[in-house]
């Protein structure tokens, strides 16, 4: 047998092979949170302009490349050219070019007019081609994100090479964050903002023009609702939109919209909710029709064409088509949710902002646009007109002009000799001396100097307009009716009045018929029908098991199965099959999908939750506690709720009280105490405690507690107590082994 080896000492290696401590928080500051900010500021959050980064490169290398005014070229082309400002590889690049195509039809006003294949945002299989395949150029529409952006509106930047420059920002003319529709997911945050029409948020931005305090409920007013590319339907809801509005956070729902043909039986469905996509409906109808939930239904299938979207379900005869598509609307994604988070990049900074104080970040920054691009017209101006008034100078004598020029001996002399002999400047100087011999001409220079009283009026006007925000308020105004009359449309998300749609009642789908049921100790549960009952068959359980709770129900009640583990799980009758009392029944742990080691302590059949009925629940260290039914009552179908009562003691027993009870508890010691249960508090917090009912000495607890019928409840009088906690009555039948009364012995 080989003996064991000795651990080796340590080796010094010197200096060199020293472990340099360094704190968590050091790590974390100088390796993550670089990667942090770059995810957040440069690629996941779209800043007030409307655009991540990756757009915005994009759009921008088109428009160098004189894509919105030229043919349309190849995707490729263009790929290639966005990876100078671009790295992330051409995959990349071209999805999000896909995005912003008229084919892809995913924003109300596309950006890239495009020809070829570039799939549909209401699908998840239909591929785009390759970029080999397909062509692109700018849509006209972005000469309103461009605007000024070839006269310094806003600022340049180096590339990640430092070959070339790119835009900061683009200048957009309009409010672009509100009118393209947008998401991220960056670290530790996210992103999402719903497109609105354009025409109305033109309208709200000229509203806060004027009145940079409107409020979120005056804007609703006037920007209506969201309003996306895929149409359909949205379920108006004042109050939610108007939380949207305020905060920049929360959700609304969107509907399908649908047509019956009467003649061929059939729904058509021609637009879906922007949240979602045929393949996810498709397979959730396919799952429902297989579960034999949706027995109206003969077949289902995609109709898309070049005509667009369609979904076609053909119905059996007599179905309800309404109905039919309240059910659906219940069960698929036909009716979804649109969660909002308009959190977006201000200054390099994240912030989340309501509708209103984004249009005020919209026109601050594009005052600055404004600003910039009107002073370098003037600057533009004012250097012409400082060329003409040095023209200006000559006309009084060309003569002599022309003489200078003649006798000057070196050329490198003529505009210095310009410059002395008519007391001009170097540049005027330098602007005289490139005139074309044939413009040396009385016509000309007169032609040339009318110029000046309409450029020094035009300068006026500029810089009155510069030095007045009011005016340039009035500017953008301007502007944003002259958009909105150009390229503004109609809704295309209609909008529906939530309070007056008729909702599905599962429910009602319930056949509903009287039922008896039972469950035994063990956790089994059976249905029988009443027809079966008569049949006289006897229960069969497992052997040492016995009935727990048994009573007569309705098919369409409401379940409660509370567990040893401080769980209560929720269900409907109707969910379970018929059965016969000759069978075992179904065991509950394995129905509800319990967790290991978990079993049912109690159940109780809810028709409603009534005020005034409670649980009682009783625990081995004696105290017990009542807890209103109405606290298990939940607006959505939930399955199963936690911290159902307390967990702080085992549970002995559990109760339903519709009014008082007699209720007897007994100790390992021996000992019994019976009080009514109106002597136990109601605490309206499930996991109270509640109080201490029955006395116990050290290392004894309550073994079992049962309750006593009206009839009974005289012969046990000698253990009645009026006041608790109280002390026990020593049994009179008692069985040491089992910790069970015997009564009726």
């Amino acid at each position: 047998m080989a003996r064991k080896r000795e651990r080796e000492p340590s080796r010094d290696f010197g200096e060199s092979a020293a472990v340099t401590l360094q704190p968590i928080t050091e790590t974390i500051e100088k390796n993550y949170m670089p990667y942090v900010m770059t995810v957040i500021i440069s690629r996941a959050i779209p800043e007030i302009d409307g655009f991540k980064p990756a757009h915005r490169k994009l759009l921008y290398t088109m428009y160098t490349m004189k894509l919105l005014t030229g043919q349309r070229t190849k995707s490729a082309n263009v790929v290639g050219q966005t990876m100078k400002l671009n790295p992330h590889g051409d995959a990349s690049i071209y999805e999000t070019m896909v995005r912003l195509t008229r084919g892809n039809a995913a924003l109300l006003h596309p950006f890239v007019d495009s020809k070829g294949s570039f799939g549909k945002q209401y699908s998840s299989d239909m591929a785009y081609a390759a970029p080999r395949y397909t062509e692109v150029k700018l849509d006209s529409f972005c000469n309103e994100i461009f605007r000024g952006i070839d006269k310094n509106a806003v600022d340049m930047v180096p590339n990640y090479d430092n070959t070339m420059e790119e835009p900061l920002l683009l200048p957009t003319s309009f409010p672009n964050i509100l009118v393209s529709p947008n998401m991220g997911i960056a670290v530790g945050m996210a992103s999402k903002i719903c497109s609105f029409n354009l025409a109305e948020v033109c309208d709200g931005a000229i509203q806060m023009l004027k009145n940079p305090d409107t409020t979120a409920d005056r804007m609703l007013d006037i920007i209506s609702a969201p309003d996306f590319s895929g149409g359909g339907y949205l379920l108006y809801n004042r109050d939610q939109l108007r939380e949207i509005y305020e905060i920049g956070r929360g959700s609304f729902k969107l509907r399908a919209k649908y047509t019956y043909d009467k003649q061929a039986n059939c729904i058509d469905i021609v637009e879906i909710p922007y949240s979602t996509t045929i393949e996810v409906i498709l397979k959730k109808i396919g799952d429902l029709v297989k579960e034999g939930k949706l027995k109206e239904i003969t077949d289902f299938r995609d109709e898309i064409d070049l005509n667009g979207f369609k979904l076609t379900l053909d119905l059996r005869r007599g179905v309800d088509p309404n109905k039919l598509m309240a059910k659906l609307f219940k069960l698929t994604t036909l009716e979804d949710d649109y969660g909002c988070n308009f959190n977006v990049l201000i200054d390099n900074i994240p912030r989340t902002l309501g509708i209103c104080e984004l249009l005020n970040e919209w026109i601050r920054f594009r005052l600055g646009c404004v600003k910039r691009e009107l002073s370098f017209d003037l600057k533009k101006k004012q250097d012409k007109l400082h060329l003409l008034l040095g023209l200006g100078k000559i006309l009084l004598d060309i003569d002599k002009a022309i003489r200078i020029v003649r006798e000057t001996e070196k050329e490198s002399d003529v505009v210095p000799n310009l410059m002395e002999g008519f007391d001009i400047d170097q540049i005027q100087a330098e602007y005289i001396a490139e005139i074309r011999l044939r413009n040396l001409n009385r016509e000309y220079i007169i032609n040339r100097i009318k110029e000046i009283e309409d450029l020094q009026k035009e300068i006026a006007d500029l810089e009155a307009l510069i030095g007045s925000e009011r005016a340039l308020r009035n500017y953008i105004a301007a502007q944003l009716k002259e958009i909105k009359k150009k390229y503004g449309i109609p809704r295309k998300t209609m909008i529906l009045d939530a309070g007056a749609l008729e909702e599905y009642d599962e429910e009602s789908e319930v056949e509903n018929y009287k039922v008896h049921i039972l469950m035994t100790k063990e956790g089994y549960f059976k249905k029988i029908s009443y027809q079966s009952l008569r049949g006289n068959d006897e229960h069969k359980l497992k052997e040492g098991d016995e009935v727990l709770v048994e009573e007569d129900v309705e098919n369409v009640d409401e379940l409660l199965f509370f567990s040893d583990k401080a769980q209560v799980y929720k269900v409907k009758v109707s969910d379970f099959d018929l059965m016969k009392a000759s069978q075992l029944g179904e065991f509950i742990p394995a129905k509800l999908g319990f967790d290991e080691d978990e079993g049912v302590i109690f159940m109780k059949c809810v028709s409603k939750y009534e005020e005034g009925h409670n649980m009682i629940f009783l625990f081995e260290n004696g105290k017990g506690v009542r807890v209103p039914i109405t606290t298990y009552e939940t607006k959505t179908n939930r399955k199963k709720l936690t911290a159902a009562y307390s967990d702080v003691s085992p549970i002995v027993a559990a109760f339903y009280e519709s009014e008082p009870q007699e209720i007897m508890l007994i100790s390992s010691g021996g000992r019994a105490v019976m009080f009514s249960s109106e002597l136990i508090s109601v605490k309206t917090t499930r996991t109270s405690q509640g109080i201490a009912l029955m006395t116990l000495k050290t290392n004894q607890k309550i073994t079992e507690a049962r309750l006593i019928p009206k009839e009974q409840s005289g012969e046990l009088k000698r253990y009645r107590k009026t006041k608790i906690p109280a002390s026990g009555v020593v049994l009179e039948q008692f069985d040491a082994g089992s910790g069970q009364i015997k009564l009726g012995e």
